[in-house]
């Protein structure tokens, strides 16, 4: 079993803290959720996320899952959250019809799930996964963003991505349309990797060699997730913050 530590932090800026997280290390599970944006419900959202990738895990055997597809290393972790994803979609959207002063709620999600040595990865939105490795950190996730979007298009430049004024406007997110569209990962782990994930109140404050940095020096996982909450209140704090950090 992966060591493992974890943290979230309202921020200096927010009023309550719409994160929520996902520590399952029994079922090889993890994820972070970010209530979109302030909304109304926006914590309802991301708590919704989170409980249902739990029962959904409960309800439904992944060893079943694995033995359906011949060959699981790629294939059933698609389909089995992808329908676990649409599922709670629909809870969330149900829920908001069903209580007008939470129109409009939704949440990003970044999930993982550790089978063995090997590592997949789902998300929707802009919260985010990474791995260090030999003192590298490399963004295993997509961002669902506006301005990834024009980056992608080469009609913005990383370094402009980080300035622009839309820079947290989310393309996609649990909650936001009648069908959800999370993208999938998968790669191999190596002994001594670091594997993150975190909400946008991490690296709205902090570049990703701050990041890694602040990994590379924790002395165990929880004061790891310490020090990168600190440092991104240090550098304003302005939205709430939550960080997973699996050490293997």
């Amino acid at each position: 079993m992966m060591k493992f530590g974890f943290r979230t932090d309202t921020g200096r800026e927010r009023s309550e803290n719409q994160d929520a997280l996902l520590v399952l290390p029994k079922f090889g599970m993890y994820a972070v959720c970010d209530g979109v944006g302030g909304r109304r419900g926006g914590e309802i959202a991301s708590r919704k996320a989170t409980l249902g990738i739990e029962s959904y895990l409960l309800s439904h055997s992944v060893d079943e899952a694995k033995d359906l597809d011949g060959d699981y290393r790629s294939n059933w972790f698609k389909s089995y959250f992808f329908q676990c994803f649409q599922r709670i979609n629909t809870d969330i959207l149900d829920y908001a019809a069903a209580h007008k002063d939470t129109d409009g709620m939704a949440t990003t999600a970044v999930a993982c799930y550790v089978d063995g040595g090997r590592l997949y990865i789902v998300n929707i939105g802009d919260s985010r996964a990474y791995v260090v490795r030999d003192n590298t950190i490399t963004q295993l996730s997509e961002d669902h963003t506006y301005v990834n979007a024009l980056v992608n298009a080469g009609t913005l430049t990383k370094g402009e991505a980080q300035t622009h004024p839309q820079k947290n406007m989310i393309t996609r997110a649990l909650g936001a349309v009648e069908r959800a569209e999370p993208d999938f990962y998968s790669f191999d782990l190596k002994e001594g990797d670091r594997i993150l994930l975190c909400s946008d109140g991490l690296t709205g404050e902090l570049t990703d060699d701050e990041i890694c940095d602040i990994i590379a020096g924790g002395k165990d996982a929880n004061s790891a997730c310490k020090s990168l909450v600190k440092a991104a209140n240090a550098h304003g704090g302005n939205d709430n913050i939550t960080v997973i950090l699996l050490l293997n």
